[in-house]
């Protein structure tokens, strides 16, 4: 790990909160320009940061302590009933993973799924550099798991593979197959590609009690949060 001291940390001007709209977000973001980021990469992930772009970062918000910070231990994790059947309603789907690389077709279906998803909210018009400077960088170890229908594609969970875990980073999916829960089917091939290669978690990024977006981390058990530096089984 070097020596992590040495790395410097940047906290953010305050900015509109991109779950709670009424409410005022900060961030402290690892240097991005530092040498030793991706040797940092999995440690910081351990600490809660995640990375969007090129940034890894982790909320640091005044009086808000709303997100946090999650992952699946994929040696105890067992599907539930309804993820049971998810697969079996996907069993004639087929996922391949691939570098982290933009083709007509991986852009095509992201485009489609951002204007549809986030009209009007900024990123329902992405260029061919938007896509690549949101799902990737230059040193991150970004997977593809493409998941298809035969020849056609329906969904891309956008990975990042480290020593010992996964990192979710994004999902996008064909709205025109919404009864196959797509999402939750992505994160599923994300947890058996994990176990085929060995690897111990695979991070969700954050969790915000309430928060009807995020209501589906907590169906993956055991799910584990990060609550005051320490991993805890989540408890209802």
């Amino acid at each position: 790990m070097g020596e992590p001291s040495t790395i410097r940390v940047f906290q953010t001007a305050e900015h509109h909160c991109g779950y709670w709209p009424d409410r005022i977000a900060r961030d402290l973001v690892l240097d991005p320009s530092d040498p030793m980021l991706p040797a940092l990469y999995s440690p910081a992930l351990a600490m809660g940061f995640r990375r969007s772009g090129h940034h890894v970062y982790r909320p640091n918000c005044v009086g808000c302590q709303a997100c946090t910070p999650v992952r699946i231990p994929i040696g105890r994790f067992a599907p539930s009933r309804s993820q049971r059947r998810c697969l079996a309603r996907n069993a004639d789907l087929q996922v391949s993973v691939h570098p982290a690389r933009r083709s007509d077709e991986t852009f095509a279906l992201y485009r489609s799924y951002v204007g549809a998803r986030h009209a009007g909210g900024g990123m329902d018009d992405p260029s061919h550099q938007d896509f690549d400077a949101f799902l990737a960088c230059d040193w991150s170890p970004t997977s593809f798991l493409e998941i298809r229908l035969g020849q056609e594609l329906l969904a891309v969970a956008v990975t990042d593979v480290l020593s010992d875990s996964l990192s979710a980073v994004y999902t996008y999916f064909s709205a025109d197959h919404a009864a196959r829960s797509l999402g939750t089917f992505a994160i599923l091939a994300q947890i058996e590609h994990a176990r085929r290669e060995g690897l111990e978690y695979l991070y969700l990024g954050f969790w915000l009690d309430g928060h009807p977006k995020m209501n589906y981390k907590q169906t993956f058990r055991p799910l584990q949060l990060l609550v005051d530096r320490d991993w805890r089984d989540f408890a209802l």
